[in-house]
């Protein structure tokens, strides 16, 4: 494997693929690579969205993405978050990045179409990552802090209409 590892996946090709009912190891469109080398992989943007604790400080130094939305629930540890912050890659905690399903069950209960989900999940999910940009920058800020932040007021606002 080279130092500078590079991934390229056809992705129209793999759902063609899948939609044929082929297994996605017996895909030859792309780059077998074993699944811990995929931290290193050379990308932009790089989704940890399959299980926590994907991310730690044992293998962050190998990211070379700039931006890091968290998928799954907790993909990265406390240790490898600060790092990346340390080193400018940016990371949007996984309640933030990861809101869409709450956010369309939410529009769902309500009797919302999937149109009305989605532009929902599109104004939530892009307000609240604006907020906690500007959280993290004005009040010098760890994204999860900043995040966290936002949550805890929401609540203790939503709490203030609490019936006694």
């Amino acid at each position: 494997m080279t130092d500078q590892l590079r991934a390229c996946l056809e992705v129209h090709a793999l759902i063609t693929h899948k939609q044929a009912g082929v297994s996605v190891g017996a895909f030859t469109g792309g780059q077998s690579i074993d699944r811990d080398a995929v931290v290193g992989v050379d990308c932009d943007i790089w989704i940890p969205a399959a299980r926590p604790d994907v991310l730690t400080q044992d293998n962050v130094d190998q990211l070379k993405a700039r931006l890091v939305l968290q998928g799954a629930n907790i993909p990265a540890t406390v240790e490898a978050e600060q790092w990346m912050h340390d080193h400018g890659i940016l990371n949007i905690p996984d309640f933030i990045a990861n809101a869409g399903g709450v956010i369309c069950a939410a529009v769902e209960y309500h009797g919302g179409s999937q149109a009305q989900a989605m532009t929902a999940i599109e104004e939530k999910i892009g307000n609240n990552t604006a907020e906690m940009l500007d959280r993290m920058k004005t009040e010098h800020l760890l994204p999860r802090a900043a995040a966290e932040q936002m949550a805890r007021q929401r609540v203790e606002e939503a709490m203030t209409y609490r019936r006694h």
